[in-house]
């Protein structure tokens, strides 16, 4: 199923996943990512069948056709991916994202956004079509992921919603308010 609002193809790219690291940072750079509006995310390092199962679950329950895909070789999968499409590498050694924001938007093919887990070797930097910052000191991957798809999309993706969700939010100023929503809501 589509989202209901369309936005660009964009997909994630984390390199070096630790497992008995990294899984929750990992699962959560998918989560948000999945709900800023990426198509889905690719991850190299460990693999991790049960970060897989987690974020196929959430799709299952809040919608969507968000992929997580295993790569074995990172550095091979970017250089083909920069036939198809722009690569961004989110580093806070990069230009920052506000310089470059409306150029990143005009961007055509289907754009791949790479972020690390430890020290990121230099051959991505050289890959690289663009090396963005957000902001120029040490911070979350996650955090950079929402704040580069939010300048990307210029907030759109804060409306996105799934047609085959099986549970959604209803925005209320107290409390928790979710709805499940039917079957034939869902087909």
């Amino acid at each position: 199923m589509q989202p209901l609002v369309q936005l660009r193809d964009v997909w994630v790219l984390r390199l070096s996943h630790r497992a008995q690291r990294d899984a929750r940072v990992t699962t959560h750079v998918a989560l948000v990512a999945r709900a800023f509006g990426a198509r889905g995310m690719y991850y190299s390092g460990d693999r991790d069948p049960g970060l897989e199962e987690s974020v196929e679950k959430v799709c299952r329950t809040w919608g969507g056709d968000f992929k997580v895909a295993y790569v074995e070789n990172p550095v091979r999968f970017v250089r083909e991916w920069r036939r198809r499409g722009p690569v961004v590498h989110l580093t806070m050694y990069g230009i920052g994202i506000d310089e470059k924001a409306e150029e990143l938007r005009s961007l055509e093919g289907p754009m791949l956004v790479v972020v690390g887990s430890e020290k990121v070797p230099r051959v991505y930097y050289d890959l690289a079509t663009y090396n963005i910052a957000i902001g120029h000191q040490p911070h979350s991957e996650v955090a950079a992921i929402a704040i580069f798809l939010d300048r990307l999309y210029m907030g759109r993706e804060l409306s996105l919603r799934f047609d085959d969700a099986m549970l959604e939010i209803v925005p209320c100023e107290r409390g928790k308010l979710v709805r499940r929503r039917s079957r034939s809501a869902n087909s």
